[in-house]
């Protein structure tokens, strides 16, 4: 036999022996092969418990390989399932791994969702696999995630302790990082229906942020109604309040910019008690929406009579000293109106975050930026309007603003990180020049509660 052929006869026993990987657990018949469902455990001489399983590779090709890790702890739980932290035995890498039960009658929209997304700020699916419960014919799918130690919840409630508000750098740094992930899925049609701080999760040695947990998202399409009593109640767009069932990916932008302005003011900015309390709460800031932004939000809900309110200024909701640019972009952000809303691409290229795109800023540990400006070409072509003003002149004159824009904002140095490098950001000062370091209004980078606290994934 020819090499040609023996490649091609390995290619097709591959590629039966997947199919069928495939088809069972698509079936869940997996149940009753032991390699699937059982976790081959054994003690090391430390007495450290090691524990192999077979799972497929979160992107490319359905071939299922034996993964080892070890360390094995819970760091979250809730009505999904439980997070653990572990470590691959192969790499040393530290993992996620979110193990949620599998109801049979569904295909896992969370998993079909993740197998599709390779983004620098969303958090990487590296593998995953099925396990067996207590019960009988009880399943559990578990999902093998990078692991990032903290969230921006944590990092605000650092500062909030403090009586301080995050630094005005870090708030561009993060929330550019989440309009980009979000013009991302969004252009794949995906709404992650779930937009909170404890969803954002953060390397702080590296200021790079990633969205997490898309156990809500849902791939919206056009003519199929969505449930209304979706995503988290300070975040909840109003016309998920009022019961809307079509709405669009903009639901996601209402949660965006109620983070935004969440991190600007030091607490939530409409803190509801009920559904109804939520829609008071905005009421307070926005006013009364008018019969038309009713229309706009829920059809059905143009005869209902609300007390007339004013809407209070924004320049009064928050402190003197926010950025008026900052305050602007909330407004563009929260508007009842869901189409009036901008979309996640014009809020990265808002001035307010220009100060990113500046050549000498760098983290006030001297580590560049992290990378912010390697689009793809799927990126690019969201709205290539935009383009001029997303890829800064210094970036053009390294990538040529090509088809992928090599690397972040690197401080003046040559070369920029690789495209989609996620949490990677080289260290160390560039050379030539002086450098701007994020410290705005005298803050510091947020302090690491790793060591006090478990990273929350919920």
């Amino acid at each position: 036999m020819s090499k040609r052929s023996s490649v091609r006869s390995n290619k097709n026993s591959i590629s039966s022996q997947t199919k069928n990987s495939i088809k069972s657990q698509k079936s869940f018949s997996y149940v009753k092969d032991p390699l699937l469902v059982k976790a081959i455990v054994k003690y090391g001489k430390d007495g450290n418990k090691l524990t192999t399983v077979v799972a497929t590779p979160g992107q490319g090709p359905d071939r299922p390989l034996e993964v080892s890790y070890t360390d094995t702890k819970v760091i979250g739980n809730g009505s999904f399932g439980v997070v653990y932290q572990a470590k691959l035995c192969d790499s040393g890498e530290m993992v996620a791994i979110k193990k949620v039960l599998q109801d049979k009658r569904f295909k896992n929209r969370e998993l079909q969702i993740m197998r599709r997304l390779e983004h620098c700020n969303i958090v990487k699916l590296k593998y995953f696999f099925y396990s067996s419960g207590d019960k009988k014919d009880e399943v559990y799918l578990n999902l093998v995630l990078e692991y990032i130690p903290e969230t921006v919840y944590k990092v605000a409630r650092h500062y909030s302790k403090s009586k301080q508000t995050i630094p005005i750098s870090f708030i561009k740094l993060y929330m550019y990082q989440l309009f980009r992930s979000l013009a991302y899925i969004h252009s794949l049609g995906i709404c992650h229906r779930d937009i909170k701080p404890q969803n954002l999760l953060l390397d702080p040695e590296t200021g790079v942020l990633k969205l997490c947990d898309f156990g809500s998202a849902k791939h919206l399409v056009k003519s199929e109604p969505n449930v209304s009593y979706i995503c988290s109640r300070y975040y909840r767009a109003p016309e998920l309040i009022f019961g809307a069932t079509d709405y669009t990916t903009k639901i996601d932008v209402w949660s965006a910019g109620c983070v935004l302005a969440e991190l600007l003011l030091g607490q939530p900015i409409f803190p509801g008690d009920s559904g109804v309390d939520q829609l008071v709460e905005i009421i307070k800031v926005l006013g009364t929406p008018t019969r038309e932004q009713i229309r706009d939000m829920n059809p059905n809900y143009t005869e209902f009579k609300f007390p007339q309110i004013k809407a209070h200024p924004w320049q009064k909701v928050f402190r003197t000293r926010t950025p008026i640019e900052a305050i602007e972009l909330v407004s563009r952000l929260l508007e009842y109106t869901p189409y009036a809303r901008i979309t996640p691409l014009q809020a990265c290229a808002n001035v307010f975050f220009d100060e990113l795109r500046e050549p000498m800023t760098r983290l006030p540990n001297g580590r560049a930026l992290p990378p912010l400006f390697n689009f793809t070409e799927l990126e690019l072509s969201i709205q290539p309007s935009l383009n001029s003003v997303l890829i800064p002149a210094h970036i053009q004159q390294q990538g040529g603003g090509g088809s992928e824009v090599a690397g972040g904002s690197t401080g003046g140095a040559e070369g920029g990180g690789a495209p989609n490098a996620g949490a990677a950001a080289t260290g160390g000062s560039a050379d030539g020049g002086s450098n701007t370091t994020m410290t705005s209004e005298g803050g510091q980078a947020p302090v690491s509660a790793a060591s006090k606290e478990p990273a929350e994934m919920a």
